[in-house]
């Protein structure tokens, strides 16, 4: 890659994160999809890039097999970084501004039934910290439908366990409070008097979930210990920490929950990424009234 291209790339990341004030994870998101079209580009730098250019590197990734969502993706970041350019006046034409976006078919989430979760939540063995530990984060997830980094990073400044509340900052610095709900407060509760006290074993942490070591939960981690607790719960499906977060939205919608409140708790900034799980609730209640109706 060309220097000159690193230079153009690290000043990006700089304006993600003192402007737009992005998480780490988003911002290398944008940086990864620069790397792949500066290494496409070989030795040509950036601000020489033709509409041409970047049409045949999204050709390219079509041709390797790449989905829609993936190339959308790509032409996102490169439309954000040439406007970022143009303002600068580091370019003097931005080379994506005539190139269509792929059309995308929208896949419906996959998503836990209330059985499964029921299932899945009997799994920890909560006679010892850890379990308990799991158990509670299990809890909180599906009751507030945060996204697991929200989960792990979790810190005693966030919560109100008198109201039951937990404030989140998400993506662009968007506040949101989500109640949690009075089971999974119990469960968190009796987490934090007997287990994790357990777990810490004298020690200090600021965070809420914490490895037997003391340290801050991960995401990785997390994950590691669901697919223990969805196999042993005998469910087929693949599951991922995202899955409780859908199935949150799903069985809020299930039950008559207004498309707009889902959209406050998720963190939705747009009310089309929360219209995909409509299109589940509306399945659900094809199935029960072929299930239930006489002519059904």
């Amino acid at each position: 890659m060309l220097a000159q291209n690193k230079q153009f790339i690290n000043d990006f990341r700089s304006i993600l994160w003192i402007e737009f004030g992005l998480s780490e994870n988003t911002i290398a998101a944008y940086a990864g999809d620069l790397k792949l079209f500066a290494e496409f580009l070989k030795s040509k730098s950036f601000d020489c890039v033709t509409e041409a250019d970047i049409s045949e590197f999204l050709y390219q990734r079509y041709k390797q097999g790449r989905s829609g969502h993936s190339t959308a993706r790509l032409l996102s970041s490169l439309r954000k970084f040439y406007a970022y350019l143009l303002r600068e006046n580091r370019v003097s034409l931005d080379p994506t501004d005539k190139i269509d976006s792929p059309r995308i078919n929208r896949t419906i989430p996959q998503s836990l039934s209330e059985e499964d979760v029921e299932k899945l939540f009997d799994m920890p063995e909560t006679l010892n910290a850890i379990g308990f530990r799991d158990r509670a984060m299990l809890e909180i997830l599906y009751a507030t439908g945060l996204r697991v980094s929200e989960l792990v990073n979790l810190k005693f400044e966030q919560l109100n366990l008198n109201q039951g509340w937990v404030r989140m900052v998400g993506k662009g610095n968007k506040e949101r409070l989500v109640p949690i709900g009075e089971e999974a407060l119990e469960w968190l509760e009796r987490y934090l008097i007997a287990a994790r006290e357990e777990i810490l074993a004298g020690r200090q942490s600021d965070y809420i979930f914490l490895t037997a070591r003391a340290k801050p939960m991960t995401r990785q981690g997390f994950w590691h210990k669901l697919k223990i607790y969805v196999k042993q719960a005998g469910i087929s499906k693949e599951i991922s920490p995202h899955n409780l977060r859908h199935a949150f939205a799903t069985h809020l919608l299930n039950h008559g929950a207004d498309l707009r409140v889902v959209q406050l708790l998720l963190g939705h900034s747009d009310l089309s990424t929360t219209q995909i799980y409509t299109h589940i609730a509306q399945q659900r209640l094809k199935d029960l009234h072929a299930k239930y109706h006489p002519r059904g």
